[in-house]
This record gives structure tokens, sequence and C-alpha cells, in this order.
């Protein structure tokens, strides 16, 4: 799942459990980045399930982010089975694949940001920020000479506290945010409020001490991006400072400045340049024909992604790292950076000796995705062979597509469904599976066998949420749906953080299946062995059931809700 927060920011990356630690390590299959290691059976099986995860989570896949190596060979892995399975190809060119233009952008060496002839130190003063495929209002180039600054208050403002005639041609400076304890909080920044700032020359906002020396890194190098969105990206340039910096924009300190205060005029340029990403990016993209002449040519879309983070800069230790975030990290990324109470380490310490009891330390550098999003990725593997081996095929055609570039920005799907390979409004549903293999009681409060969230299933079709139900009771799959995260404006925002919003942009109703966030998500540990294969044997099977259902129905599913603008940002 793509962490809206991160993306923002430039692609960013309780008591001792003694009955819960890692799992004894498994080996997986050597792939070479094709094939699975053994035949396969026609039903969803959790041995299939596990074989598919162990081989396309593996370390060999080097995390699978896109753009780069691993990410090449996890879609040359997905193509060649569904090429086994017997789907008709349906990318480009008659092949599985549809490549997605993506770039590595990064600020031209020679742009610079100063006030009074002093340069600010790019990575120590200040970052850019682009605007990311246009998840963010900010431009890609323009000139910072003589513009004025003023300051508008906090990032975590609920509402804009100037106008876009106040702001207009201006550097807007916007505090550090803050959270519901009252300290300053990267978590409590609603990146998407800037764009009541779009009349602006550029937006600063006081962040920069806030994130991670390793994000801050991160941010320095090139960022993965969609081609063409660089000289042609209008809009105002954007910054991550320091106070300090933000304090020498506003020409005083940040504590006594009020809203609307003006200060010194700047200098320079902003220009980011492109080049083309490592490796060749791709959304697989295969169809089960269906067998009604009549609406075989609608289609019931089923989509995960294939591409995760890819590896750190450094070996880690795995059980440290899964020490440390069981308790301190309950929910991995989702859950803020902090330091631990000295209770908090002392248990730290004695679930790490305990884990030494059993094993010598395993260094891990690899960012494995299993959940996220491998479980989804091959659970559309064993949910296509079911379809291919039922006695009878649906009425309408099942169109299979694993995106990539997901983490980067929702790249693969927004590419996907602005350039289609199947009409764009033949697609009647879009069913997307992003992180469906954990959420058991030790991963989510409220977990077990039958926690599942879901999300989107109402915004455009009630239809569509309602059948949901019914499968669900009348198959007897058991599932208890947690809907909690479907809320208008809940703050961690999943309906704009996953695939599926860039069909329901267009109209398509969806679903979002999850089991949820926990511990290992987007760390090092998400790995194969934490998987719960009979939970995720029986998502598979809830979404098979629900896809046949609407294949089958004697008419297309009701779009009673308004559709959005698909140009519009996403709102939940």
């Amino acid at each position: 799942m793509e962490h809206s927060r991160l993306i923002a920011l430039g692609a960013l990356v309780a008591a001792v459990a003694c009955s819960s630690g890692p799992p004894p390590e498994v080996p997986a299959p050597e792939v070479g980045g094709a094939r699975a290691a053994a035949p396969t059976a026609a039903a969803i099986t959790t041995a299939d399930l596990e074989m598919h995860l162990r081989a396309f989570a593996h370390d060999s896949m080097m995390g699978r982010e896109s753009g780069e190596l691993g990410n090449h060979l996890a879609t040359a892995y997905i193509a060649a089975e569904a090429a086994r399975l017997g789907l008709e190809p349906a990318g480009d060119d008659g092949s599985y694949f549809q490549t997605v233009p993506l770039v590595q952008r990064a600020l031209d060496p020679e742009a610079s940001v100063g006030v009074g002839g002093a340069e600010f130190e790019l990575g120590a003063d200040y970052l850019p920020v682009p605007g990311m495929g246009g998840l963010l209002p900010f431009g890609s180039a323009g000139s910072l000479d003589g513009v004025e600054t003023i300051f508008a208050g906090r990032a975590s403002d609920a509402t804009p506290a100037l106008t876009a005639e106040q702001v207009a041609g201006k550097l807007v400076v916007l505090d550090a945010p803050i959270g519901p304890a009252g300290e300053p909080d990267l978590q409590a920044w609603n990146p998407f409020a800037l764009r009541a700032y779009s009349s602006a020359a550029g937006i600063a906002v006081a962040l920069l001490e806030l994130i991670p020396p390793a994000w801050t890194r991160m941010l320095v190098r090139p960022q993965t991006a969609l081609a063409g969105g660089g000289e042609q990206q209008e809009g105002p340039l954007g910054m991550i400072v320091t106070r300090e910096t933000a304090a020498r924009l506003l020409g005083g300190s940040l504590e006594d400045a009020s809203i609307g205060d003006t200060g010194p005029t700047l200098e320079g340029t902003f220009r980011f340049v492109e080049r083309p990403a490592a490796h060749a990016a791709r959304n697989v993209v295969g169809i089960l024909r269906g067998a009604d002449p009549s609406v075989r040519d609608q289609y019931v879309a089923i989509g995960a992604h294939t591409d995760h983070v890819g590896t750190t800069e450094r070996p880690l230790d795995h059980d440290s790292v899964w020490a440390f975030n069981h308790i301190v990290r309950p929910m991995g990324a989702e859950s803020p950076m902090r330091q631990p109470t000295a209770e908090e380490a002392a248990t730290i310490r004695q679930l790490r000796a305990s884990f030494q009891t059993i094993r010598p330390a395993r260094l891990d550098s690899v960012f494995n995705g299993a959940d996220d999003d491998g479980s989804g990725s091959v659970a559309m593997l064993e949910i296509a062979e079911a379809f291919i081996d039922a006695e009878q095929r649906p009425r309408r055609s099942i169109l299979f597509v694993w995106h990539t570039a997901e983490e980067k920005g929702l790249y693969g799907a927004g590419w996907y469904t602005d350039h289609p390979t199947v009409p764009r409004d033949s697609i009647v549903a879009q069913l997307n599976l992003d992180m469906v293999g954990r959420g058991m009681e030790d991963d989510i409060e409220g977990g077990g066998p039958g926690y599942l969230q879901l999300i989107g299933s109402r915004r455009l079709s009630t239809e569509l949420g309602d059948l949901v139900e019914e499968v669900n009771a009348a198959g007897r799959f058991g599932f208890q749906f947690n809907y909690e995260y479907d809320a208008d404006g809940h703050p961690q925002n999943y309906y704009c953080r996953s695939d599926h919003w860039m069909y329901a942009r267009y109209g398509i109703p969806v679903v979002f299946f999850s089991t949820g966030s926990h511990q290992d998500y987007h760390q090092l540990t998400d790995e194969p062995g934490y998987i719960d294969y009979e939970k995720l044997r029986d998502v598979s099977k809830l979404i098979y059931a629900i896809a046949e259902r609407i294949a089958n129905l004697d008419h297309r599913l009701v779009v009673d809700k308004p559709k959005p603008d698909p140009n519009a940002p996403c709102r939940q």
C-alpha cells in the first residue's frame, strides 16, 4: 500500500509476546525471475499460495522496486505464470506487458535558492519536492528571483489561513505541523491541503527536522516519476526546510511570526531534470474471456501491485528490527518513529536475547513485501487458475491487471486507466487486493480469521456493496467486514492510497480488500514466513466468488452515486 505522506515527501520511505516471535527460516525456491518451482493445483490452496509467494517475495527479487531490476524480474515471473495458466495476453502489442514510462527526476545541479546573497545548502537547509505526478500541486521549474515570502501558519491547520489572492506570486512559508499531543508531528501534515496555495510562486514547509536522516538521504537522490512531468508540470515550487531556514525566509523567528507577515525576497531558480529509469516499468495484463457473446466484451477487473520499496543502504539484523517494531511501531511505517522508553528498551533487549538463543543474527537488506503486495499478486494467480479450470466460465470476461509503481504514487494503475488496453467504459467493476495475508490477532486490534477491511464498496454503487455482503453470507465465508477505514475524512486516507482509486476516478465501482496494517508494513520484516496462508486462501476464495457473481449478473452493476472528476485530487 502506498504511504501517502511518504509519497508526498518525494517517495520517503506492547508486552513481550513469547509465543509470537519470528518463525524459523524456511528456504525459498530459487526462481531466477521466471517460473515457480512446481506445478500448481486448479483449486485455490495454501500450498500454491505459499510456493508462489516464497518465489515472488524472495531476496532475489531485490525488493521489487519499480524501475529497477527487481520489479522487472517480478513482472517476468507473473507474466510467465499467466502464460502457463493460459490467460489471454492483453498488454502492448499482443504481449502481457504494458510499459509505464518512468523516469528518474533530480534537481538540476545548477539550481540554487537563497536569501540576501547566501545560498541554502541542499539536504541540510532545504529539500526540493517535485509534484510527484500530480499528487502535490508543486511545479517542476521556475524562477524565485525577487519573490517575496509570506507566513501562513502551520502545515496542520485545518483550513487555509490566507486567500489565493494574498499568496499569489509569493513564497508561502508554513511552520511544522502539530499533532494531537501538541508536539511537532509529521503524521499531522496533510500535504493535499497545500492545493489551496496553488497561486503561490512556491511553498516551503518547516518539516526537515521531523524527517529521519535515512529519508533525507533518499530525498536528495533522484526520485522516480512518470515521464513528461518535468518542465511541463506547472504550479508553485515546493520545498521542505528546517525551522532555521524558515526563519531566514521570513527575516525573523517563527515564534514571533503572525499570519500574513511578509519577509525578504529570494534569489535563485528551480529546475528538475529527467533520465529514463534503469529498467522498464510494466504492468502485466491478462484476460479470461467470458462465455456469453452478448456480454463478454464487458470486464470485471481484478488488481494488485507487484512493486515494493527495494533495499536498504546497509544491512540490519532482522530480529532486532522485528523486536523494536513489535514494541515501538506496532503498525510499522504507519506508527511514528520514536525513541523507546527505558521499560520498552529493556523489553526489546529481552526479545532480542530470546531470539539469539535459537539462531545467530540474520543480516537483512531486502524489503521483501510479502504482504505488501506479494499477497495480492499471488492471490490473483490462484484466482486466475481457479477461473481457467472452472467447469463453466463466467458470462463476462475477467481482466487481471498486476500494476507496477503503486508505491511511487499509483503510477501503474494511473497509466493503465489513462491508457486502457480494453475500452475503459467496458470495465464494470474493479476489485483491488492490497495486503490480504495478515490481519490476525497479533497484527491488529480486533484481528482474527474473519477480519477483513472493505473500502469504497458503496462509494459509487450501492448494489456492489450489497452484493459483497450477500456473497459473504451465502457462501458462508464467515468474514466480519470492518468499514471503519472507509469513513469520509478518515486520517489514514486509505481510499486514496491504493490502485482502486485510479479506476474509481473514472466512475468504475471498486472494492478495496485489505487485512490491514501491521508491524511489518514497509519494513525489512515483511517476509513470507509471517503470512497466514489459510486466511490468504479464504480471502482469495471470497474475491473469486464476488468476481464470479458480478460477471454472471443479468445486468450491469448500477452506478447510483456521483462520478468524480478524474483529474481532481482524491478526497476520502
